[in-house]
């Protein structure tokens, strides 16, 4: 919080400090400040990679996936016919397993990151591949479950900034209130 104080020539004003309610509110949020600068972006990256590691362990056991279909006809329609079925959804098992081992593990984040921007031209193409069947007259259940996959690729773009060696910055006057 800023305080405005006026400037009189003559007179000395010093700010005084925080008391009551505004002393107790502004040491929560200073102290959640910090629990968030520390641990927030490495929440995410683990979190992430379990969505990846769930959702991709799944795909190993045919009829458990409900992404299985698009998976395949993705890599399908992808691949011009080369990779489909089966083997389709298989890749994108062991591909899908990696990147959530590398995200829960923390052991080779930067090429599982690489191979998850890779992932996700897969991931989202379905948006634009198959655009009638998942948004028939609006979404459809497995139009929301790829709609979804927005919200993992701006996770992704957040665990990517932290790996690369980007910060959180605690400076308040350059955030959207500002």
């Amino acid at each position: 919080m800023s305080q405005l104080t006026l400037d009189r020539p003559g007179t000395d004003v010093t700010p005084s400090q925080p008391t009551g309610l505004t002393a107790t509110v502004t040491h929560a949020v200073g102290l959640l400040q910090r629990l968030l600068d520390r641990y927030s972006v490495g929440f995410l990256q683990v979190s992430l990679g379990l969505v990846f590691l769930g959702f991709g362990a799944l795909k190993f056991f045919p009829g458990l996936s409900p992404a299985e279909d698009i998976a395949a006809a993705t890599i399908d329609r992808l691949t011009f016919g080369l990779v489909g079925g089966h083997t389709a959804v298989l890749l994108t098992a062991v591909l899908e397993t990696f990147i959530g081992l590398t995200l829960v593990t923390g052991k080779l984040v930067r090429v599982g990151l690489v191979v998850l921007a890779g992932a996700f031209v897969g991931i989202l193409s379905p948006l634009v591949l198959f655009t009638d069947e998942l948004f028939p007259h609006g979404p459809s259940l497995l139009g929301q479950y790829v709609l979804k996959d927005i919200v993992l690729v701006a996770a992704a773009l957040v665990v990517a900034a932290g790996a690369l060696g980007s910060r959180l910055r605690s400076d308040a006057s350059s955030g959207p209130d500002a």
